[in-house]
């Protein structure tokens, strides 16, 4: 890109946020601003500065600009370009103005701002010259794609799905979906800012997954999937989580564990009969959490669900998702070592401090899956902390 190219697209967005702030005068650049124009006062041979003076000549003689030279010497020096069409200064460039560009992505994304209310925000949004996720209007195309992604997965909640597959599938396409991976968080999360959440989550909020990933179980009992009672095998079971039917168990609790590590080293030391364990595996997909609610249903009369995972928004977003299903099965939803009151010496050692920003969101998914004293304590002592950082295992009860 020309300097002169440089100078002038940065004279449209000027012009461009005039118009959006309402301002009354043309839009202009001063040329002696290192600011404005520091692509010109770098120049340093004739040859630079001739070629400058004929593209901006060029744009003047476009009826795009107005320029404002020296008065002495020779009379090319430029002192002032001023906007005199911003269209035509935009067909000039080959570009398109902002009206143009939102105006076009409000009509490709109208048909699923009901669905989705979040893309009216992001619509708002690029509609002020703002950005989100780094892209502008012309990325209407890429979020009108998640969209219909997010949909279709959403037709059958309790299938888990091979994540390139259902990208052929969708988009013949092997790794588009993968590509549209932030504007499918924006619409699993409903909020534009980045959430935290690893790509693995996003994907399997939808169903999606890189490989098929069996639900991993441990303690004692039976599961009943695909009409054959299978026992619960030491140190673990793995089952597929829409192949579980039901479950037998006389566990006086349930205990959902956010991390592979932390799983396997609880399914070595479970303590018999008083707790069944069961593996998360980071966001928990829709097919999971149908199994979970039937794993919730096997429970004994009275047995609560507690949840251990990440001191970080990831883990509470995570409880709060577990929070819901364990409500809507009549079970009281407990945190187990997520709260700052709960760790001792060694473990705040190894915490590290969210921003403000992230320990807001935690604060708020915290209450979201219903420990506002989580939620507090958080405010009271803000951290972050991995469950693999806590010392010995301890279980719920001791």
């Amino acid at each position: 890109m020309s300097p002169a190219r440089r100078v002038l697209e940065r004279l449209l967005q000027r012009a461009e946020r005039a118009r959006l702030r309402g301002a009354a005068g043309a839009a202009s650049l001063p040329m002696g601003s290192q600011a404005s124009a520091g692509e010109y006062l770098g120049l340093r041979t004739l040859e630079e500065l001739e070629t400058f003076h004929a593209e901006i000549a060029l744009a003047e003689r476009a009826g795009a600009i107005g320029v404002q030279r020296a008065r002495s010497g020779d009379g090319s020096k430029l002192q002032r370009l001023t906007v005199t069409d911003p269209g035509a200064l935009a067909r000039h460039l080959g570009v398109r103005l902002l009206d143009e560009r939102t105006g076009e992505a409000r009509q490709r994304l109208e048909a699923w701002v009901a669905r989705f209310p979040v893309i009216a925000e992001v619509l708002e949004r690029w509609g002020r010259g703002r950005r989100v996720r780094g892209q502008d209007a012309e990325a209407a195309a890429d979020l009108a794609d998640a969209a219909l992604a997010a949909a279709a997965l959403d037709e059958e909640p309790g299938r888990e799905r091979i994540l390139r597959r259902e990208s052929v599938r969708l988009f013949r396409d092997s790794k588009r979906l993968e590509r549209l991976t932030p504007w499918l968080e924006i619409l699993v999360t409903g909020e534009l800012a980045a959430s935290g959440l690893p790509r693995e989550d996003v994907w399997a909020e939808l169903g999606l997954k890189r490989e098929p990933q069996p639900l991993l179980l441990a303690g004692e009992g039976e599961v009943v999937a695909g009409g054959v009672a299978v026992p619960i095998l030491r140190p673990f079971l793995g089952v597929a989580p829409q192949a579980i039917e039901r479950l037998g168990t006389p566990a006086r609790y349930l205990l959902s564990i956010e991390n592979l590590a932390s799983f396997h080293d609880a399914a070595v030391r479970a303590p018999g009969a008083g707790a069944l364990l069961v593996y998360t595996g980071g966001m928990p997909s829709p097919a999971w959490r149908v199994a979970y609610r039937r794993l919730l249903a096997g429970l004994p009369a009275g047995a609560p669900a507690w949840h251990w995972g990440d001191i970080d928004e990831g883990g509470f977003r995570i409880a709060a998702v577990l929070s819901r299903e364990a409500t809507a099965s009549g079970r009281e939803f407990r945190p187990w070592q997520m709260s700052p009151d709960d760790l001792e010496g060694a473990a705040l050692s190894a915490a590290a401090r969210p921003t403000d920003a992230a320990l807001a969101r935690m604060c708020r998914w915290a209450a979201r899956a219903g420990w506002p004293e989580v939620a507090a304590a958080l405010a009271r002592h803000p951290l972050t902390l991995e469950q693999e950082a806590l010392g010995a295992m301890r279980w719920p009860g001791e």
